[in-house]
């Protein structure tokens, strides 16, 4: 059975979507983004978007998105409005769920605001079908977690995360755990979730050796 969260074929996703810039976030497909949103130009967005087909589109600005209007990165990903609260002071709670990775191809002018762009959803057909079996050594992975988690102040609930489908605990981990910008966009551009995997467990091992390495001191 497809995991795709919308039943939608890749051919009938939209031509243009807006997007939300922010260094340092990770959407990825079927994952999960929490997102509190205040700045007006923002909320003229989630408006629109849940006036129409309530997709925005996740992107990372390049070289730490100074500016107003900052050079992005080619490629994002979009998500479905798939909760949403207002709080009283004006703000907006949604939640989005990643459906597919888009490229730029052209950036429009901005609309009340936010910035729209044209979307190219080829080479990412994938993303709306279920993934294969994602085959990272389970025990490693947890092995180095745990390490991981407790350099960086993370609490977790280890029985959870034991529990999690390993494609799910994939998504999650990538988009929560602290890296930076660049690395962040290599999960992202990662051709499948095994690639990704892969490379998850290569940034925790690394971070985890270049601790102990220095001795606990960060760089």
């Amino acid at each position: 059975m497809s995991q795709n969260p919308f039943d939608l074929p890749h051919d009938q996703l939209p031509e243009t979507i807006p997007v939300f810039p922010l260094t340092g976030v990770l959407l990825l497909p079927r994952g999960k983004l929490p997102l509190n949103i205040f700045e007006p130009r923002y909320l003229n967005m989630v408006q629109d978007a849940l006036a129409t087909n309530r997709m925005i589109g996740m992107i990372q600005p390049r070289d730490g998105g100074a500016g107003p209007n900052p050079p992005l990165y080619d490629i994002g990903c979009v998500g479905r409005i798939t909760s949403f609260s207002e709080t009283e002071d004006g703000r907006f709670l949604i939640t989005l769920t990643g459906v597919s990775r888009f490229r730029i191809t052209q950036e429009m002018a901005t609309t009340r605001g936010y910035r729209r762009i044209v979307a190219d959803w080829a080479g990412f057909a994938a993303d709306l079908a279920e993934d294969a079996p994602c085959d990272v050594d389970r025990a490693r992975l947890d092995g180095v977690l745990r390490a991981y988690f407790k350099q960086q102040g993370i609490s977790a609930n280890w029985d959870s995360v034991a529990q999690a489908p390993l494609d799910r605990l994939v998504t999650s981990l990538a988009m929560i755990c602290p890296f930076d910008a660049p690395e962040k966009q290599a999960l992202l551009e990662s051709p499948d979730l095994n690639a990704r995997a892969q490379l998850l467990l290569a940034l925790v091992e690394m971070a985890v050796h270049e601790d102990g390495d220095s001795g606990g001191a960060r760089h």
